[in-house]
């Protein structure tokens, strides 16, 4: 064919889509943004990250029980019926009081939401009650029945320190007056149907959560509201259970060995017999996460991408398969730190510390010990708190006093006993100096100090000045060219 004859190219047949048969292409679907929590190294620089723990403190006997109250006591329990008080300070805790709480072994040990009071129960069938900031005993109660759970349901302000106390062979739950008599201010009756094995008090939505032997999770509240439902449209937003996911522990056949609460009381977390952590909002019932923490799950770990050694692996298998022969999964707890965003729970390479906006791992700590934690309990403050008011101009000087009183997040676990510090926690207070600086209200004044000619009077000065006794003083008596009086003249 000639050039002549033959069709002219269209010029638009380029640009033109005609010739696409069918649906056109969808757009790529958008990258899903990865979600960060804002101010996460804030979050994770108040919470403990040492490899190694730092220090072990012994009971004649082992351990199953650690509570950590507001008011800066750890309190720990032993199987032999004993109960030691210890008070953060401001390196490690230091010990202060001992009781001989009971003669059988301590079932539950619970504070309530102020740190003011705490329980503890015991197969003696005796009930204790602790006024824990003068560290006495202030109430004891015979019961009728082996206790199971102990918790506090009352806020502070309540008229009544209301207390929740679960027979171990029924489904009734009595609730006391805790500076009371053994008489029960309620029962519940009907609201389980088999034994109570777990029970956690939600202090901001005022509602006590209870599980018992099969499963069924119940809401329910103290006598502020005359041990009824929840408010429903307040509180929580479900009518029934069936339109939650409570019944999930039934579901998977397995019993949660610990819960706990969000610091706001929107959220709480489980860690059940099956090893998994599970992660509801409470308001709804609904499951928002669930973590996999099962032995299968650690062995594909290893296999992919190795976390330990094979043969020190193989020891800690052994040693979580111990653990479920003697059915000591449930000494394991699960704790939320301060600010919500993180969970914390202990597994065979150590404590997880899990950032649940991001849904990772943050810190494992103590990967490298051979031991197994199983309790654990949070400290997130100052062991040594100033006295006076900090203002912005204190922080940001450079002022070693006030450096040393910082956050120290401590992590208290039931474990076997060993001493031992962190190698970089090595920086010790200095004790003595050569000079201060006292800020007045008309200028400073500054002092030279003699540590060498005097040393015991330089440790009392400035060990004073550490622990904020000088603060607010007004100079009482000024004598003009000799001298200026300053300190407590009543």
């Amino acid at each position: 064919m000639s050039a002549e004859n033959k069709r002219p190219l269209d010029e638009s047949d380029e640009n033109s889509s005609d010739g696409w048969v069918g649906p056109s292409p969808a757009l790529a679907a958008q990258p899903k943004k990865r979600k960060v929590l804002k101010y996460e190294k804030l979050y994770l620089d108040n919470l403990p990250s040492a490899e190694t723990y730092e220090k072990s403190f012994m009971h004649r006997d082992i351990i199953t029980h650690v509570v950590v109250t507001k008011t800066d006591f750890i309190i720990t329990a032993s199987c032999d019926g004993h109960v030691k008080f210890w008070k953060k300070m401001e390196e490690s805790i230091e010990f202060v009081k001992h009781f001989r709480s009971h003669l059988g072994a301590i079932q539950d040990m619970s504070s309530n939401f102020g740190g003011s009071l705490l329980v503890t129960i015991s197969n003696d069938k005796s009930l204790k009650v602790f006024d824990v900031i003068n560290f006495d005993m202030i109430n004891m109660m015979k019961l009728d029945y082996i206790p199971r759970c102990a918790e506090w349901i009352h806020c502070p302000g309540d008229a009544i320190a209301a207390l929740a106390i679960t027979d171990a062979d029924s489904n009734k739950i009595y609730v006391y007056d805790g500076q009371g008599t053994n008489t029960p201010l309620h029962v519940f009756g009907k609201l389980h149907t088999k034994p109570v094995v777990l029970m956690k008090y939600n202090a901001p939505m005022e509602t006590c959560i209870s599980v018992d032997r099969a499963g069924i999770l119940e809401y329910w509240t103290g006598p502020k509201t005359e041990y009824s439902f929840p408010k429903l449209g307040v509180v929580v937003t479900f009518e029934s259970k069936l339109d939650t996911d409570l019944f999930e522990f039934v579901r998977s056949k397995s019993l949660p060995s610990g819960l706990s609460f969000s610091p706001d009381g929107t959220r709480f977390a489980t860690i059940s017999t099956d090893r998994k952590v599970r992660v509801f909002k409470f308001q709804t019932g609904k499951l928002m996460k669930v973590f996999d923490e099962t032995l299968q799950r650690f062995s594909e770990l290893q296999q992919a991408h190795q976390q330990l050694p094979n043969m020190e692996f193989g020891r800690r298998m052994a040693v979580e398969r111990d653990l479920e022969k003697w059915d000591a999964c449930d000494l394991g707890n699960i704790i939320f730190d301060e600010s919500g965003h993180f969970l914390l729970y202990a597994t065979m390479l150590g404590v997880k510390v899990v950032n649940l906006v991001t849904n990772r791992c943050a810190h494992i700590l103590g990967k490298v010990e051979n031991l197994r934690l199983l309790r654990l309990a949070l400290f997130q403050g100052r062991g040594r708190k100033s006295k006076a008011a900090v203002t912005v101009e204190m922080e940001a000087s450079e002022n070693p006093t006030i450096d040393s009183v910082k956050p120290d997040p401590t992590l208290f676990c039931t474990a076997f006993k060993k001493n031992r510090r962190e190698p970089d926690d090595t920086k010790r207070v200095q004790r003595l100096y050569d000079s201060a600086i006292l800020h007045t209200a008309l200028g400073d004044i500054h002092v030279k100090l003699f540590p060498k000619e005097c040393p015991r009077s330089v440790e009392n000065f400035c060990t004073h000045s550490r622990n904020g006794y000088y603060n607010g003083h007004i100079f009482h008596r000024v004598i003009k060219g000799f001298m200026i009086q300053t300190g407590d003249p009543t």
